[in-house]
């Protein structure tokens, strides 16, 4: 059967119906104010004509915002660009042209880590929603989420060695390059974990990241607590779970003319008074909003689990990640 141009349009009539949300990103985001500093990366001077014409740099930042929507990997991004007819839609692709292969997607996110281009593409897009009327307000929540890799298999000296700071010696340059040295095991609610760190900073009025921080997942929460801080922010309310609630962090709130809305936290010897539990149900409800912002990240993507190797990229990814998220949160708001 001959497909015609009303067959396409039916189809994607159809998928906007099912709440694709590809389509709004596509049309609500100025794309082209990313163009220039993605451009850096292709600013070093080409030896020779020779060879394939290098994909646009906008189209290859798409692929990744899409990889980082679905938590895809390098392999499956390919297979589902050239499967899926929404992810070929989103890049104004058609099904004669090229898609960037699993080799040259790697090798453009490599070349964006380290020239530092995510972070400023994620500041870049900060000042964007300021310009559009999303300011930060009302305060804001600070949290941190596991952000699982996959488990290394070494020795318990290996272990030890790492843990110190230090790399096995008879490792060659190629164990080396397969082996994570940065990610570390951590427990919560019993249940051990291996990897990193999402810290981040989530405005009360939109929901939208405002910073982040990636660090092993050993790194407490309240570490990094203060360089997450937005002073920007309309409202100078924080709240924040018990993780981060000391005397010394209380303190510095203090000193920095914060008002704190910490959780309070019993034990075994001290519980809670009626007054402190009512204390923290008032304030969980403002709090409990930046679960949202984990839960649409794992909503689309499944296991968040990140295929990365040492917290440089890992960085780079949950960077991708969170910019996903604050075009996709955007286009939500815009909407409404």
């Amino acid at each position: 059967m001959q497909t015609g141009l009303l067959d396409w349009q039916i189809r994607f009539k159809q998928l906007d119906n099912g709440g694709d949300p590809l389509p709004k990103i596509q049309k609500m985001v100025d794309w082209k104010r990313f163009r220039p500093i993605l451009e850096v990366v292709r600013d070093k001077q080409r030896k020779s004509n020779a060879g394939r014409k290098p994909f646009d740099v906008l189209l290859m930042f798409k692929v990744l915002i899409l990889q980082s929507l679905y938590n895809l990997s390098d392999e499956q991004t390919e297979f589902q660009i050239r499967d899926r007819l929404s992810f070929m839609r989103f890049l104004d692709l058609s099904l004669g042209e090229d898609v960037p292969d699993a080799k040259t997607l790697w090798l453009f996110r490599e070349q964006l880590t380290e020239a530092g281009v995510i972070e400023k593409a994620f500041d870049q897009f900060e000042a964007y929603l300021c310009e559009q009327g999303f300011s930060a307000r009302k305060g804001q929540i600070v949290d941190a989420s596991i952000v699982p890799v996959p488990k290394q298999r070494n020795s318990r000296e290996e272990n030890k060695r790492i843990k110190q700071g230090e790399v096995p010696e008879d490792w060659s340059e190629q164990k080396k390059r397969q082996k994570d040295t940065d990610a570390r095991w951590t427990k919560k609610n019993g249940q051990n974990y291996y990897g990193y760190k999402n810290h981040i900073d989530v405005d009360v009025k939109h929901k939208l990241i405002r910073s982040y921080e990636v660090t092993p997942a050993s790194v407490h929460d309240s570490q990094v607590f203060e360089d997450l801080l937005d002073e920007d922010n309309s409202s100078r309310d924080v709240w924040a779970d018990s993780a981060y609630r000391s005397e010394e962090k209380l303190r510095e709130l203090k000193q920095r003319r914060y008002r704190e809305h910490l959780q309070r936290k019993g034990c075994k010897h001290k519980k809670l008074t009626d007054r402190e539990a009512q204390g923290n149900r008032t304030r969980s409800r403002i709090r409990s909003r930046v679960e949202h912002v984990f839960g649409v990240q794992a909503k689309r993507a499944g296991k968040l689990i990140v295929r990365a190797i040492g917290l440089f990229r890992v960085k780079a990814k949950v960077g991708l990640r969170n910019l996903a998220y604050n075009l996709d949160r955007f286009c939500v708001l815009v909407g409404a």
